[in-house]
């Protein structure tokens, strides 16, 4: 009795323990920060981050041009690393809300412009820089009409230059739309720290809460003359008179040297349906649909074609060479292998050690490392772990990846090279070059563009803080971690080969066109898995637009493996069928090739669709990014296409008995 007793006792506990579990898990909300409720009068201050451009790509801070400064004076917010490459620099900004206070307040009046000021603000008026402000970590939305068609945008210009006019106008009055949700339920305790954070929010027993949250966020940007003589009398955050926008260019604020210029602004709060859960929706609004789903049926078309190809290969050729082959007996099989043709004559030359083995086995170690990170990080990003409320969290997340998938790559990477090579001779210096070659290469192209940041005086440009601490996570955990996974991959059983090798190398017979066209020509059907979601990608890196349709990702991605595999399978096949021994890296280059592809795309995508896009400097950005990006996918889809191909040709190969 007292066994059935003590079951009862310990299910009663696991199920109050999952109870508790599931209490937790009612409370906990992700993506994003957590929730603020403000009381009515309670004060807010909105940030400014970067200046940005669609036509320069060169970042700025707020402050560089003749903007009021708060009070206290100015201070950055704590970034994360993903913010800090991206060239986010937040600030906090004299603008102050008054939750559910409607008013017109004045800001401060700025000192006579100096010709330097003049210059600058008309540059970067004529490079459509926009102004970032974010409250309560959602940023200013602003809508136009185009052509009747509402269009929807981040940010506001810092001026505008009228088509009949040669003057620029500045933008100094902003009216605010903050759109609010009154909340009444239950207190709420917040765990956790940070702004950007994420927080359990739990429920408190007996406490009643009132109060707004804040689940949108408005602007409508004006310039307005005003007299500075009468403005100078005004202290700030006093109220003024409502200002409505002027559409005559002689009440607006020109841009000229002596101008002192006045900022105003105007908030209005308004009451809305809208949830806090659901205040990022208006952001993450993504059309095409229609276009996505296009781009997977064409993709599971091509898909479903090769599969055809693969499933022909094996049971209608290989099967039916490799029965016959088993049927016959020692003297017929002598016989036949006089007269074989095709993958069979070149059973003692197929595991043959590739030309560059050692390069080989780095590019499928480091092509590992980029394949798991892309896939970890677009599954959490689909499963709604990567919000674009927490800035940076994307790029953060993937270069932590990156690090700890060290070992990983470490590991196939060596494991390769012992198959390979048939002892573990040599594996420091391959797992060091693992460590070393991907990251190597991004570290020179990115200190070469960091140069140019650094000239043009950007925030894009990484600091030389930043700097050593990129140096510090490579070198003290990425490639540790990549040593030891090279030590696993020693102590690991290597993959033995089911035939073996001839001393001496078969000939291999002359074609009629070389085989590196037919390698070029296979990239084209991962590409057209890719394409058109790498569309959507650059336009929401370089034309400054949300991207947060992961799941679609996850999507391509999957289908992306698929086609890469059974390229590189039936590729591999073919060159084996024409007495083509050396595969190894026609197998990685016929998957890997969809990266030259990429670049053409994005070269075309440059000239094409980002022709607002001015200057050398701007031009030679978007060429390091693409071809870092290019040779990442290179890397990925080349070993997918290599392991793919490696663990057919030893199928194929141990179905077929040679003494």
């Amino acid at each position: 009795m007292a066994l059935p007793l003590m079951s009862k006792r310990k299910l009663h506990a696991a199920f109050i323990l999952l109870v508790q579990i599931l209490q937790v898990c009612n409370g906990f909300y992700l993506p994003g920060s957590y929730m603020h409720t403000y009381s009515t009068g309670d004060e807010i201050y909105a940030k400014v981050n970067s200046l940005t451009s669609i036509e320069t790509e060169l970042p700025f801070s707020y402050y560089s041009l003749p903007y009021c400064q708060p009070m206290g004076g100015i201070k950055k917010s704590a970034e994360n690393l993903g913010e800090l490459l991206m060239g986010d620099q937040i600030d906090n900004s004299p603008y102050r809300f008054r939750m559910n206070m409607n008013e017109t307040v004045f800001l401060c009046t700025t000192p006579p412009l100096n010709e330097e000021q003049v210059k600058l603000l008309k540059q970067r008026t004529r490079d459509m820089y926009q102004v970032n402000m974010v409250l309560d970590n959602l940023p200013a939305m602003r809508f136009t009409n185009q052509n009747g068609v509402k269009i929807q945008w981040t940010g506001y210009p810092i001026g505008y230059n009228p088509e009949n006019s040669n003057d620029d106008y500045f933008i100094n009055h902003l009216r605010f739309r903050v759109l609010i949700h009154e909340y009444e339920g239950v207190g709420v305790e917040i765990i956790g720290t940070g702004e950007e954070g994420m927080g359990v929010i739990s429920e408190a027993e007996n406490k009643k809460g009132l109060g707004y949250e804040i689940v949108g966020f408005e602007v409508v940007p004006c310039s307005v003359k005003y007299d500075p003589d009468k403005m100078a009398k005004i202290h700030m955050y006093d109220n003024i008179t409502s200002v409505s926008c002027p559409h005559e260019l002689d009440k607006s604020q020109v841009i000229k040297e002596q101008e002192r210029v006045s900022f105003t602004y105007e908030v209005e709060f308004v009451k809305s349906d809208i949830r806090w859960p659901s205040r990022w929706d208006a952001y993450l609004k993504m059309e095409g649909d229609r276009v996505h789903w296009f781009s997977i049926l064409n993709s599971l078309m091509v898909i479903f074609f090769l599969a055809g190809i693969v499933f022909v290969i094996f049971l209608r050729t290989v099967r039916r060479d490799l029965t016959r082959y088993e049927e016959l007996d020692k003297e017929a099989q002598a016989q036949m292998n006089e007269e074989l043709s095709g993958w069979k004559l070149v059973v003692g030359d197929v595991f043959r050690e590739p030309s560059n083995s050692k390069l080989l086995c780095v590019m499928v170690g480091d092509g590992v490392q980029i394949t798991g990170m892309a896939v970890v990080t677009i599954v959490f990003a689909a499963l709604g772990f990567m919000s674009p409320a927490s800035r940076g969290m994307l790029l953060t997340g993937m270069i932590l990846l990156y690090l700890f998938l060290g070992i990983a790559a470490g590991y196939i990477g060596v494991r390769m090279w012992r198959t390979i090579k048939g002892s573990s001779e040599g594996w420091r210096s391959v797992s060091w070059s693992i460590a070393c070659f991907f990251p190597g290469i991004v570290f020179v192209i990115l200190t070469f563009l960091n140069f140019i940041l650094w000239g043009s005086k950007s925030t894009g440009a990484i600091p030389i803080s930043l700097y050593f601490l990129l140096l510090s996570l490579w070198f003290c955990i990425s490639v540790p971690l990549t040593l030891l996974g090279g030590l696993l991959g020693t102590r690991a059983e290597p993959i033995q080969f089911p035939v073996r090798t001839n001393q001496i190398p078969r000939e291999i017979p002359s074609r009629k066109y070389p085989s590196w066209l037919l390698v070029l020509g296979a990239g084209t059907l991962p590409f057209g898995t890719l394409f058109i979601e790498l569309f959507f990608i650059l336009s929401s890196i370089w034309l400054g637009r949300f991207y947060y349709v992961f799941g679609f990702l996850l999507i391509v991605l999957t289908l992306l493996v698929v086609v890469c595999a059974e390229v590189s399978v039936v590729l591999t096949y073919m060159h084996l069928c024409v007495e083509d021994w050396m595969w190894w890296w026609k197998a990685f280059y016929a998957s890997g090739s969809v990266s030259l592809y990429v670049f053409l795309y994005s070269i075309n995508y440059l000239v094409f669709d980002l022709q607002s896009l001015s200057g050398p400097i701007s031009a030679t950005l978007y060429i390091g990014y693409s071809l870092i990006m290019a040779i990442a996918i290179m890397l990925s889809t080349g070993t997918i296409g290599l392991l793919t191909s490696f663990y057919f040709v030893h199928y194929l190969f141990s179905s077929v008995k040679i003494d």
